[in-house]
């Protein structure tokens, strides 16, 4: 796998695998990588000819900087499993790189942004992860770009940013991966005690009583106290548990098109998010040619 540092070296990479017809699959991450992000490797390794990811912990997106400065770094570790997944080509910027001396566009996605991890993080969460994407994007020139559908607002807010601006890439959500008793791989999942890690369980608990209530005929607001009450029951107290539209992420009022359960909570030391697509695909694909 070959490693470059600026976007010049990257898009002469990238220009040669495009004149020689190669279709290019790009998977942008904030490294710490695990087997989600390998994940996103793999399904870009089986349907692109060039695959390139790219590490680099966006300073826009965090709203203290003591959570910047705590985020995990091991760019060496990344690139040896980046490699091992099936990835050609790494791109490893540094700040100044992405954000040179002068920088002063914003890019901000109405609407999708606002609730949730919108709410909670502050505007400035989603305004920094939809200016690094676009940033990203124009850099690479993907045909594909592969995101977690973990993150599912991230997911909505980036396939947004995509339609509106008219940018020519596929935005390819690839469903989340679980350790085996069912808790979503996250990198903040090494920061959970013990007794911590077994009371995250609570998350996948309340997104299942929410599909199994809306199963039996509940409405999604009824269908959410329960699930609810299920974690509580667990110890822990979510921030939200809601059933939205994936796309819009407004309430969703009925089943009869797919629904996103999402939610957050604070178990321990570490805040984790999680959610659940009823049915259970792949939660967005969109193209704009």
């Amino acid at each position: 796998m070959q490693t470059v540092h600026t976007v010049h070296a990257l898009r002469e990479v990238v220009a040669t695998a495009r004149a020689a017809g190669q279709r290019i699959g790009f998977v942008p991450t904030m490294g710490a990588l695990h087997e989600g992000h390998l994940s996103l490797i793999r399904a870009a390794r089986a349907a692109c000819d060039l695959v390139v990811i790219s590490v680099f912990v966006n300073p826009t997106q965090f709203n203290e900087a003591a959570d910047l400065a705590a985020y995990p770094r091991d760019p060496a570790r990344d690139a040896d499993l980046a490699a091992g997944a099936g990835a050609d080509l790494l791109f490893l910027p540094e700040v100044e790189e992405m954000y040179p001396d002068g920088f002063a566009t914003t890019i901000s996605v109405r609407g999708v942004s606002e609730p949730f991890e919108g709410a909670q993080r502050g505007a400035t969460h989603f305004d920094g992860v939809a200016t690094v994407v676009a940033k990203l994007l124009i850099a690479v020139g993907p045909d594909a770009a592969y995101f977690g559908q973990k993150d599912a607002q991230q997911v909505a807010v980036v396939t947004r940013l995509v339609l509106d601006l008219g940018l020519p890439v596929e935005i390819v959500a690839v469903p989340t991966m679980r350790e085996p008793d069912g808790l979503a791989m996250s990198s903040r999942n090494t920061r959970l005690a013990p007794t911590d890690r077994h009371q995250a369980l609570a998350l996948k608990a309340g997104l299942d009583a929410v599909a199994t209530a809306l199963a039996e005929g509940a409405d999604p607001r009824s269908a959410e106290r329960a699930g609810v009450a299920v974690m509580r029951e667990r110890g822990v107290d979510p921030e939200y548990l809601d059933v939205v539209n994936p796309a819009t992420f407004a309430p969703a009022e009925g089943t009869n098109t797919p629904t996103l359960v999402v939610t957050a909570a604070r178990v321990g030391p570490v805040r984790l998010l999680d959610n659940l697509l009823i049915p259970p695909t792949t939660l967005i694909s969109e193209k704009n040619v």
